[in-house]
């Protein structure tokens, strides 16, 4: 097979396979809108038909499975009432704002239910505004992202039940390390029930517990669950070609990671682990996460609901043990909400950090990006991490690369006897043709496919780097130098691309010439359509690819020098 044809076919095989991801992505979405227009075409108009004072499948608390509570009896809770008004089109009630300030967020609870409401993330900024932190819990329409728990049982509170508490306002001062929330539940049958926010200085995980005070002459046996309510759009959507996975989660060392999809839940299909004593539930998006932890050896029951209309929920029901007359019972579940931090994950529960997803290269792109946190560790900048990740992959790949370019540096320098050789053979049959130049090619020592070595060793690389610039929430707004401030988006004045559009024209010139006309041309063109292609790249993977590209050219340039035919020696130069 000619060289250019394999080169042809492989640019294109790559292209096919982001289109393939694309048009799966599409897929995906398309069913994903399909789950959201079983309730309305839009949310807008969820909120004129009234969906928003309150979805019917959220009005109970969830109801423990025959596994989890054995012979055991739990009615379902009822529902708190009050007169406080449901806020228009998200179906949550209002109460008394409470905003609680740390190092790390801001948060604002909700008596009403005692929910998070807002969290913003003070360390990571807004897309739309540098100025502004990253909100990942919302509750203003048309978002609904909200952390719920309540207890379930008979007269206690649930996530409809409107707590009290003592302030307003909570600040992390200097020199505490931690925060505590207490919301106190109304008294019924003798029940004392008082949820209470644990959040921590340099964390972005928020203990939620319950203490039951029974008070009552008989013994209690309540659940505790713990949710995310939140509907079916990411908070932040992906800006390039493969979305990232937007929806629940859920992990136990029995059957390992798996995703809940929206659109299962809607159609009552979707199959996970549900009961167990090990491993977390999660929402999860692009570079975010919420997710419940129990602890191990906990017995919990995971569920995942569709709550009609745009709304979802996934969570952990957890029991809270008997509780005798006069006693006090305590349940406690850690929620973690904040960026998907790898290695700050996998620290706080096992498998928490393969929410950070590498696609079907992930067995490369973890490598990868252990590689760059480790030259980011040196030097501070992800785009110079970039940079020396670039120039070690060249080095490790040197030998096979210089093969490759030996075979492309033969092929130039015999180019003209090859087309003789064609010429030769013009009109006769191909087979004849074909069988000549495997000769000629035996005679010369030549490999006409060693020069396809480099491109296919750089495929998987490539592809792979670029799920790595896309999940990782480190190269979020990472500065590189001037006007490169964020690497994991495109370059805002595509510099990058024309300059690497202008390094692979000068390859194409280091390659031997196509004897076709019709692969001349689109060799030529060949670098204005990649640089058209990484406009919408991130910029991080612009410059791996611009400085593999640069080393390429000096390697390439050195071996075809060395393998150049020699001048001829004039007449009247001979002796």
């Amino acid at each position: 097979m000619d060289i250019k044809k394999l080169v042809l076919i492989m640019i294109f095989f790559t292209s096919g396979l982001f289109l393939w991801e694309e048009w799966r992505a599409a897929q995906q979405n398309t069913a994903e809108q399909g789950a959201v227009q079983q309730g309305s075409k839009t949310a807008k108009n969820l909120a004129q038909q009234g969906i928003g004072k309150g979805d019917q499948a959220q009005d109970s608390a969830p109801i423990p499975g025959k596994k989890l509570i054995s012979s055991q009896q739990i009615n379902s809770a009822s529902s708190g009432k009050s007169n406080a008004s449901a806020t228009a089109s998200t179906g949550l009630e209002s109460g008394t704002k409470i905003v609680v300030k740390t190092d790390m967020v801001v948060a604002v609870i909700d008596t009403a239910g005692g929910d998070i409401r807002n969290l913003d993330l003070l360390n990571h900024p807004s897309r739309e505004d540098k100025s502004i932190p990253f909100s990942l819990l919302q509750s203003k329409f048309p978002r609904v992202n909200v952390a719920q728990s309540g207890l379930i049982g008979e007269d206690l509170p649930t996530h409809k039940t409107h707590y009290t508490a003592e302030s307003e306002n909570y600040t992390l001062s200097p020199g505490e390390d931690k925060i505590e929330i207490r919301l106190f539940a109304p008294e019924a049958a003798g029940i004392k029930a008082t949820k209470i926010y644990t959040f921590h200085r340099g964390s972005y995980v928020i203990d939620v517990k319950f203490e039951i005070e029974n008070q009552g002459s008989k013994a209690l046996q309540p659940f505790s669950y713990f949710q995310v309510l939140r509907d079916i759009v990411p908070v932040e959507s992906s800006m390039f070609i493969i979305p990232q996975y937007s929806g629940p989660t859920v992990y136990t060392e029995a059957e390992k990671f798996q995703k809940i999809k929206f659109e299962d839940l809607a159609e009552g299909i979707a199959a996970y682990p549900k009961n167990t004593d090990n491993g977390w539930i999660a929402m999860q998006e692009h570079y975010f996460l919420t997710a419940w932890l129990p602890d191990a050896g906990v017995l919990r029951e995971n569920f995942a609901k569709h709550h009609g209309g745009y709304k979802y929920s996934a969570g952990v029901i957890v029991p809270a043990g008997t509780i005798q007359p006069g006693e006090i019972g305590k349940v406690e579940v850690p929620f973690y909400v904040g960026p998907q931090e790898q290695s700050k994950l996998a620290a706080l529960s096992p498998g928490l950090d393969l929410v950070v997803d590498y696609g079907w290269l992930t067995v490369i792109g973890a490598p990868l990006f252990w590689l760059l946190s480790y030259f980011h560790s040196w030097t501070g900048n992800w785009g110079v991490a970039i940079i020396l990740l670039t120039m070690l992959v060249k080095l490790i790949f040197f030998p096979l690369s210089a093969a490759g370019y030996r075979s492309m540096a033969k092929l130039k320098a015999v180019a003209p006897r090859l087309q003789k050789l064609r010429e030769q053979h013009k009109g006769k049959d191909k087979q004849v043709m074909n069988q000549a130049m495997m000769e000629f090619y035996k005679t010369e020592k030549i490999n006409p496919m060693g020069g396809c070595l480099p491109i296919l060793v750089q495929i998987p690389i490539f592809i792979s780097l670029y799920w790595v610039l896309l999940a990782s929430v480190e190269l979020r707004y990472a500065p590189f130098a001037l006007w490169i401030q964020d690497l994991s988006m495109p370059d805002p004045y595509y510099v990058l691309p024309v300059i690497m559009g202008i390094s692979m024209y000068i390859q194409t010139k280091l390659n031997p010439a196509a004897t076709d006309p019709i692969q001349q041309k689109v060799m030529q063109i060949m670098p204005l359509v990649f640089s058209v292609f990484f406009f919408f790249f991130p910029a991080g993977l612009v410059l791996y690819s611009l400085v593999n590209n640069t080393l390429s050219i000096a390697q390439q340039w050195q071996i075809t020098r060395m393998y150049a035919p020699s001048p001829a020696v004039p007449a009247n130069k001979k002796k």
